[in-house]
């Protein structure tokens, strides 16, 4: 696909690996339209990007908010391409607890709300405005979604949080098979241990263990590394249902 001057909309743009995607496709040519919640400093990313950016708040779990921010997108021509990298992290619960409490049962549920149904929903929602575009050198649009390494080897108390990815990695061959009649691509990025605001949180002593961890390059990920990922399965029009691991080869340990 030729992003130049290409309506996409990227999920989770205020910041993080949304951010530096939407970075990337502005300084492709695209016209971008970044959604995030309205707590979010979205206005604020949005002015930071240039090239015209737009932002439109909106809950990935919820139809009508999503729908308008698919509306301000197509403003900019038709929607061809998506980036999904709104998301949330797990509950780090025990499934049963040390005095034998079983864990939460509506903890498990927002994870999997969040993480599962927002995909189904972004994934749904996008295509439906896809399948009515004129086809493009053979395909209509492409979505990418966000799964994360944890989908295949999660660590203790990650039950919520990897059944969630996991689940994101289940739909994507599904996806891509149930779609390729309507010529729209579905791939997702299964990333590793990244830079990103929700990792910022931890003490550096913290950070730069985990960047250890890392067999090479022995850093933690960069948002742009991402960002340069999705944009590269959008152009390349024979990647379609893969599932792609962006970890610098780790795999995690049980804790």
């Amino acid at each position: 696909m030729e992003l130049n001057d290409v309506s996409a909309l990227v999920t989770g743009g205020a910041s993080g690996l949304g951010r530096a995607t939407a970075e990337a496709l502005v300084r492709a040519g695209a016209q971008v339209t970044i959604t995030d919640l309205p707590s979010s400093p979205g206005e604020e990313a949005a002015t930071a990007l240039g090239g015209g950016t737009r932002f439109v708040p909106a809950d990935i779990t919820d139809e009508a908010t999503f729908n308008q921010a698919l509306d301000v997108a197509e403003e900019r021509g038709p929607l061809r391409a998506v980036v999904h990298c709104a998301g949330r992290g797990g509950d780090r619960l025990r499934i049963v607890d040390k005095e034998g409490n079983p864990g939460s049962l509506e903890s498990f549920e927002q994870v999997l709300r969040v993480n599962l149904v927002g995909t189904y929903n972004v994934l749904r929602l996008s295509a439906a405005r896809m399948v009515g575009n004129e086809p493009v050198d053979g395909e209509r649009g492409t979505i990418v979604l966000t799964a994360s390494v944890a989908a295949f080897d999660g660590q203790i108390g990650q039950t919520s949080y990897t059944a969630s990815k996991a689940g994101v990695h289940g739909m994507t061959l599904v996806a891509a098979r149930d779609l390729a009649g309507a010529q729209i691509r579905v791939n997702t990025i299964a990333p590793g241990i990244f830079d990103t605001p929700m990792l910022a949180r931890l003490r550096q002593d913290i950070r730069d263990g985990l960047a250890a961890s890392v067999p090479h390059p022995r850093r933690l990920g960069d948002p742009d590394d991402y960002a340069q990922l999705a944009l590269t399965l959008l152009q390349n029009s024979y990647v379609n249902a893969e599932t792609i691991r962006l970890d610098g080869g780790i795999r995690m340990a049980p804790r």
